[in-house]
């Protein structure tokens, strides 16, 4: 049975809610990634402005982002050139403290920002699960996508080494 738009609007949390293509999946990603994003911002503490800057300047994007499949493209280079700049910016500012794969722990928002991370990651899967649908979008949705993975993890390190909390190594036995 396909479902329709209820009469009463309260029974109704989103347009595209019943639609059966990924397309609206991957808006509930994004939005579920910003919404991430808010709870980090509430959990940020003194000394770090600079994150809770960037952060407020990248809860519109992932908006952008989000309607950038279904609407017209709402990512640029502009944005994807400013997310990069931020992630050298904090790699540089935590260079050698992450040498290889680390537990995804510590105090919050680091759990958070690990949240923001894979939830990163599944709207790169998405991304390219809408194009093996026959979705097309630009080609910047992908490599913006993958960029705030990377981004959120880089954050962890930095709150970590400002907060001098230890990283966890990882050592793998299947690799």
């Amino acid at each position: 049975m396909r479902r329709k738009k209820p009469e009463d609007l309260r029974e109704w949390c989103y347009p595209f809610i019943f639609e059966t293509r990924l397309t609206c999946d991957y808006e509930i990603l994004t939005d579920e990634l910003c919404c991430h994003i808010g709870v980090v911002l509430s959990q940020l503490g003194e000394g770090f402005d600079d994150i809770r800057t960037d952060l407020e300047q990248l809860q519109p994007l992932i908006y952008n982002l989000n309607g950038s499949v279904r609407g017209k493209n709402g990512i640029f280079e502009q944005d994807i050139d400013w997310l990069k700049e931020r992630y050298t910016h904090y790699q540089q500012a935590t260079a050698g403290r992450v040498t290889g794969f680390v537990l995804p722990r510590g105090p919050a928002p680091v759990p958070q920002l690990h949240l923001c991370r894979c939830t990163g990651k599944k709207i790169v899967r998405m991304l390219v699960r809408l194009e093996q649908e026959g979705r097309k979008f630009d080609e910047i949705l992908p490599r913006f996508a993958n960029v705030l993975a990377n981004f959120f993890f880089v954050l962890t390190v930095v709150i970590k080494d400002r907060l001098n909390v230890e990283e966890v190594p990882y050592i793998s036995i299947n690799y």
